[in-house]
């Protein structure tokens, strides 16, 4: 099956829910209080592969802190209250391989209860992080999209180890026009943020994104990727303190075409990258 001008594979002979599937997006705490420009960005590609997309207002946190600190009922709740929200949608698809692979592991909180379970199973079948559903459920094999500027690619411990993340978006930034893809050393090593990791052991988690700030130094990339706004807070942090120059942005803004805006971290006046072809110069 060849795919269409956009990039997408056609849905043929799929039931019309297939052809244009109702996707409730789950936004995440992060993207919500940090990042919102990573939800439109969501929005914009998954509308763009044909989906209707309905952001739920009543969701919540996933669960994750709970789960991860042992309070097994305190996430059972939190569980309860996402499932019922969105159950009714064709797919849920999260802009984090760590929210939907919390999604994902809610039938293990309700082992006692057969119904919940059920349900939970169903709804986790359903759950993807955003850059899989667009490519290994929609189809999607390009972009349109610029972004002149040599980036680096971070690969999230729950995105790559729970989620099998790892050619998905380095396939789709292949398309945008301009970047210039230099591999991370260690990609897949750990930035040190965790979650609540990064709380408990504080000297630890700094030594490590300590590490990844140096490693993306060496690329000589103006930007670091991700699909993950934990870790890239965590990065953005550490790369401000150290006056790096490096910008910060979530995958999604870029293949959306939306990332001519302040990377994580910067301040409103910084704007977005300058164009290296442009009368400035310069590759950042």
């Amino acid at each position: 099956m060849s795919p269409s001008s956009d990039g997408t594979v056609p849905a043929e002979g799929k039931a019309p829910s297939q052809v244009h599937p109702r996707v409730g997006l789950f936004i995440t705490c992060l993207a919500d209080i940090y990042r919102p420009n990573v939800g439109l960005a969501a929005v914009t590609l998954l509308e763009r592969v044909g989906c209707t997309v309905e952001v739920p207002q009543s969701q919540t946190c996933c669960g994750q802190p709970s789960y991860n600190n042992g309070d097994l009922d305190g996430a059972a709740r939190t569980a309860r209250h996402t499932i019922a929200a969105f159950e009714e949608f064709d797919y849920v698809v999260a802009p984090s391989g760590s929210c939907a692979g919390m999604l994902r592991d809610y039938p293990r909180l309700f082992e006692a209860e057969p119904a919940w379970r059920q349900r939970a199973s169903d709804l986790a079948a359903k759950t993807y992080e955003l850059i899989a559903f667009l490519t290994d459920i929609r189809g999607l094999q390009a972009v349109e999209a610029d972004f002149p500027h040599a980036v680096t690619y971070h690969d999230s411990c729950h995105g790559l180890r729970a989620m099998g993340i790892k050619a998905q978006p380095r396939r789709l930034l292949a398309s945008v026009r301009g970047l210039e893809l230099r591999e991370l050393p260690d990609a897949e090593v750990c930035c040190g943020f965790g979650g609540t990791f990064c709380v408990k052991y504080p000297e630890i988690s700094g030594r490590m994104v300590a590490d990844k700030a140096t490693q993306i130094g060496e690329t000589g990339a103006a930007a670091v990727l991700g699909g993950d706004l934990g870790c890239l807070l965590n990065i953005a942090g550490r790369l401000g303190r150290e006056q790096t120059g490096v910008r910060v942005y979530h995958v999604a803004e870029v293949l959306a075409g939306m990332a001519d805006l302040p990377g994580l971290g910067d301040p409103p006046a910084a704007g977005g990258l300058k164009d290296p072809t442009g009368p400035a110069g310069g590759s950042r």
